[in-house]
């Protein structure tokens, strides 16, 4: 099986998420998925199979099966595009989280998916203790905590408990702050899916874009994700979806050997 890299919400290697994508033309076992999974040792490996108008796709960390991954459907569209020769402007994808879209303009690719609403939420003493400072606001959407800092030095001094953050009931905490040199900042932790921190992550923008496009009145609204490698997004929202722009490169294009 054909196997690629793909470093994505980045145009330079070594930068953004590395994402692993595998397409396919039938379903694996979900087992030898997260082998394949577990043995790439990145925050998500996507698989997918042409249908129909478009193609299923199924996202895995090292540890579990996920609802929703931005940067590895991004990373599908792109080798879809790139190495598959797909001749049109726009690829639909079918998925847990319902119909995905990613279209492509002159080499940036705009992922569109569906809004997270959230609700306020005291954060658990145990989260804040784990991050180790007080949040001014936090926040629950569907699946992820989202804590909201004074400023971006907050973000980026976070130094979590990950093994204390892990205890947490919840798939993924998003942390946040205005930024200095863009509309705002953040970082993702997930280590109750085998993620301590995500280094640039799309689906988070459904809930961030949700949050400050009612503090920030604009069209559209940059972000930096303040993880080691950094990944840098363009968000806009339209009626209840949100459109996550970023660029992709390739890192490796290899293949896999199964004995079975």
């Amino acid at each position: 099986m054909q196997v690629y890299f793909i470093d994505v919400f980045t145009d330079e290697v070594f930068k953004g998420n590395t994402a692993a994508v595998v397409p396919l033309s039938g379903w694996l076992s979900d087992e030898r998925m997260q082998q394949i999974a577990a043995q790439h040792q990145l925050s998500e490996t996507a698989f997918f199979v042409p249908r129909g108008d478009g193609f299923d796709i199924r996202w895995f960390t090292p540890a579990t099966e996920v609802p929703l991954c931005g940067h590895a459907t991004l990373a599908s569209a792109y080798v879809i595009w790139n190495m598959m020769g797909h001749p049109v402007s726009h690829i639909l994808f079918h998925s847990k989280s319902g119909p995905l879209k990613v279209m492509r303009n002159n080499g940036s690719y705009t992922l569109d998916f569906p809004m997270d609403y959230f609700l306020d939420q005291e954060a658990p003493d145990k989260l804040v203790k784990a991050l180790g400072k007080e949040p001014k606001a936090s926040f629950i959407g569907k699946d992820n905590y989202m804590l909201v800092y004074e400023n971006e030095e907050d973000i980026k001094r976070m130094q979590p408990d990950f093994a204390l953050l892990k205890e947490v009931k919840t798939q993924g905490i998003i942390v946040t702050a205005r930024g200095y040199d863009v509309d705002y900042v953040y970082r993702f932790f997930a280590p109750a899916l085998g993620v301590n921190e995500d280094p640039a992550t799309g689906s988070a923008q459904t809930t961030l874009t949700n949050y400050w496009s009612k503090r920030l009145d604009k069209e559209s609204w940059t972000s930096l994700q303040l993880s080691a490698r950094g990944g840098s997004f363009v968000t806009a929202i339209e009626d209840d979806r949100v459109l996550i722009s970023g660029n992709a490169v390739t890192y490796l294009q290899g293949e896999i050997f199964l004995q079975d």
